[in-house]
């Protein structure tokens, strides 16, 4: 799975990268998704995070 975060989307809220910093950082004050398939054990921790934008920045895909 691989999460994306899109950028005119994102309001910088923090709440993706406070629950699953693994998968989601802060760069600036936008949100942004580490590069690549994300481990088999973060996944549940990132659905969670994506699941909890107030906005529906962020965008999960197989």
């Amino acid at each position: 799975m691989i999460a994306f975060v899109d950028p005119d989307l994102c309001i910088g809220c923090t709440q993706c990268a406070s629950l699953c910093p693994e998968v989601f950082r802060m760069e600036g004050v936008l949100a942004v998704a580490q590069p690549g398939a994300i481990p088999p054990e973060q996944v549940p921790q990132a659905v969670t995070a994506a699941e909890s934008c107030p906005v529906s920045a962020i965008r999960m895909e197989e």
